[in-house]
């Protein structure tokens, strides 16, 4: 069993930052690339990034590129999702996930443990 926990969400102002973490605990995961994503109410679940467990590889959804950035430290078994620029349509609760080798990286069936989510508000 791998448990994830995500942190670093809140409210925070159009334009501004915030760094998400995923610590992951149980088994570890730093072979198993890990995404990203989010889902705001009434919406579908989306794929917003994803790192292979590397970090040799990252990938980004077309409406986040250049404003989010993924990251992981295998050491601390913590993965990383640096948000820039933000903007109210990112408000939404984000999710980390472990994604199955070999699978997708876009589709939410690819990945088999999710954490609890945390919450991000924009405010225009």
């Amino acid at each position: 069993q791998v448990q994830l926990e995500e942190s670093g969400g809140g409210l925070v102002q159009a334009g501004g930052s915030l760094r998400l973490s995923c610590a992951a605990s149980g088994r570890t995961f730093s072979r198993n690339s890990m995404g990203w994503f989010r889902q705001a109410p009434g919406k579908e679940r989306e794929f917003v990034a994803g790192i292979t467990w590397s970090s040799e590889t990252t990938v980004y959804a077309d409406a986040v590129k250049g404003r989010f950035t993924a990251s992981r430290d295998n050491s601390k078994d913590t993965v990383y999702l640096q948000i820039n620029n933000l903007k109210p349509e990112d408000t939404a609760v984000y999710y980390c996930a472990r994604k199955r080798v070999g699978s997708s990286w876009y589709q939410a069936a690819s990945y088999d443990y999710w954490g609890q989510g945390t919450q991000v508000t924009v405010s225009s």
